[in-house]
């Protein structure tokens, strides 16, 4: 339930609604706006009798919110959310940003010279797995703690802040210690335990959809992080399952723009892992940002053909700075 004040409305009226609502044993979440203050109501488990509240003073219109998500919709937060890793802002009305590193730290070497290389190119941050969770298990899994460690000296030495994946509520601590941005991937979405954790904390989270996942599963998914109290969340779409196998998986693109319609949250877009094939990477990744979204993740290696993981899907620093040129090239399109 959103409960919207009259324009006029008090910080005292405001204030009497707040505990009416928490007199019917509900959480009251003001939300001020630059006209007026909004209070949504979280907590309930169906419908609320809102007779209580209709008639408060200062009370302009109680609207129900039927969603399974509320803090993550437009409805119960207007404006656009911009997150902050490290010194560099996301979101609406910011330049595009560009994550580029490997699907995995495969040692320390390995990784510096790769946040060299992208860096170079004008990446804005690191990406790379320490923790990797692989459809087999005889594939190689990461490096753990110790390419985490790598990753973050790597990010360090350039100066690029880094994102990475956790996989465990019991490795939120760790991970959150060493990334600037903790991912959630695909198969975990649905990972409760380790969404209210990621809520607990501080530091932003890149979540990504689901394989299968629909947008309101999607959604409901932030919700659980955000509903915990931490409002720095990225969503990220990096493809879906459906019939065709020509590509990894199908890259959902119009998800960018119904997002932005349904949420406040900022949108990335993977097209290394929607894709699955390195010719296509650049196409889908400018598509993406035409398509409103405020960044993209880009798997790069210094030898793909030699990469542990995702070698085909992978740029080389040529076809990475060659991409990063092109994307300078839409600028004035693009309005950054």
């Amino acid at each position: 339930m959103l409960i919207v004040m009259h324009h006029k409305a008090g910080q005292k009226q405001v204030d009497a609604v707040v505990r009416a609502v928490e007199a019917m044993g509900l959480q009251a979440a003001p939300i001020p706006g630059s006209e007026r203050t909004a209070i949504g109501v979280l907590g309930n488990k169906g419908y609320v009798d809102d007779s209580t509240i209709r008639d408060l003073p200062g009370v302009q219109e109680v609207i129900h919110v039927s969603k399974p998500y509320k803090l993550v919709s437009r409805d119960f937060h207007p404006r656009n959310s911009i997150v902050k890793v490290g010194n560099i802002e996301i979101g609406a009305g910011r330049r595009p940003v560009v994550a580029a590193g490997p699907c995995a730290v495969e040692g320390e070497e390995h990784i510096l010279r790769t946040a060299k290389g992208v860096k170079a190119a004008g990446a804005d941050l690191l990406r790379g797995g320490a923790f990797k969770p692989r459809t087999g298990p005889h594939t190689f899994q990461g490096l753990k703690e110790e390419g985490l460690k790598y990753l973050a000296a790597a990010g360090k030495a350039v100066g690029l802040p880094i994102v990475t994946e956790v996989m465990s509520p019991d490795n939120v601590g760790l991970v959150a210690e060493h990334a600037d941005l903790l991912q959630v991937g695909a198969r975990n979405m649905q990972n409760f335990d380790l969404l209210r954790e990621l809520g607990r904390i501080r530091k932003p989270v890149l979540l990504k959809r689901g394989m299968s996942a629909t947008i309101e599963e999607f959604l409901a998914a932030a919700e659980y992080i955000l509903t915990e109290g931490n409002s720095q969340v990225i969503l990220c779409e990096r493809g879906i399952r459906t019939f065709e196998t020509a590509t990894r998986n199908t890259l959902d693109l119009a998800v960018v723009p119904l997002i932005a319609e349904l949420s406040h949250l900022p949108v990335m877009v993977d097209p290394s892992h929607a894709t699955g094939k390195r010719s296509l990477v650049p196409p889908m990744a400018k598509a993406a940002l035409v398509a409103g979204a405020h960044g993209i993740l880009v798997e790069v290696h210094p030898e793909p053909e030699k990469a542990l993981s995702d070698g085909p899907q992978s740029l080389t620093f040529q076809g990475f700075e060659k991409l990063m040129k092109e994307i300078g090239g839409l600028s004035s399109f693009l309005g950054y």
